[in-house]
């Protein structure tokens, strides 16, 4: 099953551009069930209040069992309330994970210790300062810290060939492929760190899911470490030891209820 790990949904607030005002889902939603694309990990766009932001994307997710949200949370504006806002997330509506955006805030103690008690990773946009992950990842050894963009949405080579090198140093620190154009930085953290420390991702709504998939194709791994890439590594990381693995039975047939929003994940055992 492929799992998009890296898409957006929902509307912000500060209507400055795309990520700040809509992510709307309708053309993704085809474009992803076309590429064949079974699960998509959604997050809210940047907001003044991500409070009301996860609460209309949990609302998004409980109305498509095939999609999984993370709560985002800004570091510093938030700080106090993130444990309870992680929380409620988590228990309320089944998210499986949290975003933090180093253009809001990197992630702080707070942050981490909200993932460490609820056993769900962290996708850190660190918008090129892949440094940070030499403070967060020894601290936080159980923690998976996903890289979105192999460090640098903006293809800057400074953040991203330093990010290989993370990869093969920190067993916890992972990397998405969306919006990677410099293709042989996938090339080479496949040959350095191994199939299993990359996730793949599209940025949807704003990147196309097919064209993002295309790139993982064109690595011509074999079979068993392309289906790490595209899923497998994104379900060992959602689905906590305790918990069940994803089913592949058909999403629209799974868990009609609201109150099973992340589709074929379990929720943590509290």
């Amino acid at each position: 099953m492929i799992v998009d790990f890296h898409c957006h949904a929902g509307r912000g607030d500060g209507m400055t551009g795309p990520p700040f005002t809509d992510a709307p889902l309708g053309k993704y939603l085809r474009r992803a069930r076309e590429a064949g694309i079974g699960r998509t990990v959604v997050l809210p766009c940047f907001h003044s209040d991500y409070a009301k932001a996860n609460e209309e994307l949990a609302r998004i997710v409980a109305a498509n069992p095939r999609l999984i949200g993370f709560a985002f949370v800004h570091a510093r504006r938030d700080a106090g309330r993130i444990r309870a806002m992680v929380r409620r997330a988590v228990r309320e509506w089944g998210f499986r994970g949290i975003k933090v955006h180093a253009t809001d805030a990197p992630p702080t103690r707070e942050v981490c210790e909200a993932a460490r008690e609820n056993r769900i990773p962290i996708l850190v946009d660190v918008v090129g300062r892949v440094h940070l992950l030499h403070m967060l990842a020894p601290q936080y050894p159980d923690i998976p810290f996903v890289v979105a963009h192999m460090g640098s949405f903006w293809d800057d080579w400074r953040a991203q060939q330093p990010m290989v090198d993370l990869l093969v140093r920190y067993p916890n620190v992972y990397a998405d492929t969306s919006g990677v154009r410099r293709f042989d930085y996938l090339v080479e953290a496949v040959r350095r760190a191994g199939a299993g420390k990359l996730l793949f991702g599209s940025d949807g709504p704003w990147l196309h899911p097919a064209l993002e998939l295309q790139k993982i194709r064109l690595l011509r791994l074999p079979a068993d470490q392309e289906a790490l890439i595209l899923g497998g590594n994104a379900q060992r990381l959602l689905v906590s030891s305790r918990s069940r693995t994803l089913s592949n039975q058909d999403p629209d047939c799974l868990h009609a209820s609201a109150s099973n929003t992340t589709a074929s994940f379990s929720r943590p055992s509290h």
